[in-house]
């Protein structure tokens, strides 16, 4: 059944595998993040929100309705540059500012330049949004390399921690740090231990970014 502004896509999709990191750009079948059919009402009106893997995905659709409710958009993103680039383009669409920023969320010296450069361009910070994350699947605990365990854990929580910390000193009361998690972190996934453990774990981090 079609129901709405704009038609979705139907089965049978193309079937597409893309080498890790991945680029949205490079899918077949573009996913669809403009919501159409929102209207924003300036709830985050000249706030200014710094989003983690804003490139695409979960974190493009944040930036970009975020840039509807009226705030400015800082993306942080690893080297997709083409996807951060359609999201400046997607966010400035909606008549507010972006800027993107390439760097791995695992670097605290990188989490730190990228609070501080969206400090310079907009003069403040109000909303983090801690989004970036790794994620790939295994069979069986025995096929989880120790360097997947570590880059796991270096990208969904030390990244997570690294920005929270970076952020809070330059954040006025009243700001909000935003940790993206998943059901995983509920209800766990035997194909991805690791990532379960992490969005389990982040929950933990909300009360550190509490203002």
């Amino acid at each position: 059944m079609q129901a709405g502004m704009r038609r979705y896509p139907a089965p049978k999709f193309p079937r597409q595998h893309l080498q890790k990191p991945g680029r949205e750009a490079d899918l077949k079948l573009a996913p669809m993040y403009e919501a159409p059919a929102y209207r924003g009402s300036e709830k985050l009106r000249d706030m200014v929100a710094l989003v983690t893997g804003g490139d695409s995905g979960i974190g493009r659709a944040v930036a970009v309705l975020f840039a509807r409710e009226g705030a400015d958009v800082a993306i942080a993103y690893l080297n997709e540059h083409r996807d951060a680039a359609e999201t400046k383009r997607a966010v400035e669409k909606e008549g507010r500012r972006c800027i993107t920023m390439s760097g791995d969320v695992a670097d605290p010296r990188f989490c730190k330049s990228a609070v501080r450069k969206t400090v310079d361009v907009f003069g403040k910070l109000d909303i983090l949004v801690n989004n970036a994350a790794f994620q790939e699947h295994v069979n069986k605990l025995e096929d989880l390399s120790d360097e997947h365990f570590d880059l796991t854990l270096k990208t969904n929580l030390y990244g997570y921690f690294y920005m929270a910390r970076a952020a809070v000193p330059l954040m006025k009361k009243g700001g909000s740090i935003v940790m993206n998690g998943s059901v995983t972190g509920l209800l766990g996934s035997k194909n991805l231990l690791d990532y379960s453990m992490t969005k389990g774990g982040s929950s933990s981090i909300e009360g550190f970014g509490s203002m």
